[in-house]
């Protein structure tokens, strides 16, 4: 099956049940997307299906539809996304496990609403869970990089 990741189209030969975010990771040997759960409570595998956020763990190979973004995806160390530039300025992580996915669903949840409020932020972050308890710090990141984001 042929499928398209941060801009690359790939070719893979895999089983058509098997997790994307097994193609990403064992195939392709793009790392960002990490293994937390397996059934999408925790959020660590969050990539972007054309700028959607969802859960690797959970779409099957065969029902990739649309181009996949991962964190390496995003953005460089030299030109950061706006939700990654936010992310290093409050310093958000601390074990740093489950950014990739905070900051993909992040992102998407931006896209989708540019203004929102601490409500709307928890809401659209409580899929993802950090066991160090950076919440507010990522909260925080959300408002920033919403403002940049605008232009503020």
């Amino acid at each position: 099956m042929k499928l398209t990741v941060n801009g690359t189209e790939h070719e893979v030969d895999v089983e058509d049940d098997m997790p994307l975010l097994w193609v990403l990771r064992d195939e392709l040997g793009i790392t960002g997307p990490k293994y937390g759960c397996g059934i999408a409570q925790c959020g660590a595998c969050t990539v972007h299906m054309d700028g959607v956020a969802v859960r690797s763990c959970q779409v099957a190979a065969a029902d990739v539809d649309g181009d996949i973004t991962t964190i390496e995806g995003l953005g460089t160390p030299k030109a950061m996304h706006a939700v990654q530039e936010a992310w290093v300025e409050h310093q958000v992580a601390q074990c740093g496990y489950c950014q990739s996915g905070q900051i993909m669903q992040a992102a998407s949840f931006l896209d989708l609403n540019a203004e929102p409020t601490d409500d709307q932020i928890d809401a659209a972050m409580s899929g993802n869970l950090c066991r160090c308890g950076s919440y507010p710090r990522i909260r925080d990141a959300v408002k920033t990089a919403a403002r940049r984001l605008q232009g503020v």
